[in-house]
């Protein structure tokens, strides 16, 4: 559904030079960045809210990546008026690539940067231990997590915690990419985290042959650190995204080596 996977509202504000749009991973939603500031500077940040969790409980899953990327673009185009990066976690990098990929297949402007944090590459998935977790193995996991964050477990809320992992493990599950569609223009951070234990740094080396500017940075924190918006993290995005809207022209739309130009064309999806 148009107008909802953007939180909070993108704002109207000569000020905002780009834009970074956050995607959370499996079983969770915006709220996962809530310790995330609302700018950085004269960056925006967004935290993206796919259907079928939180405020849009009551809408049906995405189902796959490419579903995924066809709402979160159809939200996204009258918000192209400045450079904009992505940053996805664990399976919400997969949603960002081919968020990115997507972009450019319609002749839209492109990110100009693109994190994808705790994940293997597209083309050597899929991978993560959710994945050959049956449904009371998620429910321990679920009730684990919870109590970790200070919480007291809900059954109902778990039971409904584990319908959403299930559907995104299954997305996960059945997203195939032989071989990567190499992006060019977007430049591409690899993110690894020195004691995330589910995605060791060393498996996210594949992400070099998903474009022609990768980076891999590896950071102090675990699997759930990006979260807590470490100083880290934040220095590293302030410098990438720092300038960046001198790469738009004079009339707003995005040119220049980094971006394509936006299509007149109708969005396909």
């Amino acid at each position: 559904m148009a107008g909802r996977w953007l939180m909070p509202a993108p704002a109207y504000d000569e000020g905002i030079d780009a834009r970074l749009l956050c995607i959370p991973y499996s079983g969770t939603g915006a709220s996962s960045f809530a310790a995330w500031p609302a700018r950085m500077g004269s960056v925006e940040v967004l935290r993206v809210q796919a259907p079928g969790r939180e405020n849009r409980l009551a809408e049906p899953h995405y189902g796959t990546y490419e579903r995924f990327a066809d709402g979160l673009i159809e939200d996204l185009r009258p918000w192209m008026d400045r450079p904009f990066a992505l940053l996805g976690h664990c399976s919400g990098a997969l949603a960002a690539y081919e968020t990115a990929v997507e972009l450019r297949r319609r002749g839209l402007p492109a990110p100009v940067l693109l994190v994808v944090s705790s994940q293997v590459a597209p083309q050597d998935g899929p991978y993560g231990r959710h994945l050959a977790m049956d449904d009371e193995e998620l429910r321990a996991d679920v009730v684990e997590s919870t109590v970790r964050r200070g919480v007291r477990p809900n059954p109902g809320m778990v039971d409904l915690s584990v319908e959403i992992l299930r559907a995104d493990v299954e997305a996960n599950r059945h997203y195939r990419r032989p071989s990567p569609e190499r992006l060019t223009g977007t430049r591409v951070i690899s993110l690894g985290w020195e004691g995330d234990s589910e995605i060791e740094p060393f498996r996210t080396a594949g992400w070099v042959a998903c474009a022609d500017d990768v980076r891999q940075v590896v950071l102090s924190g675990d699997h759930r650190t990006v979260f807590e918006a470490p100083d880290a993290l934040m220095t590293l995005l302030r410098a990438e995204l720092g300038g960046v809207r001198g790469h738009a022209d004079p009339d707003g739309r995005l040119s220049g080596p980094l971006v394509d130009e936006v299509s007149d064309g109708p969005a396909t999806g």
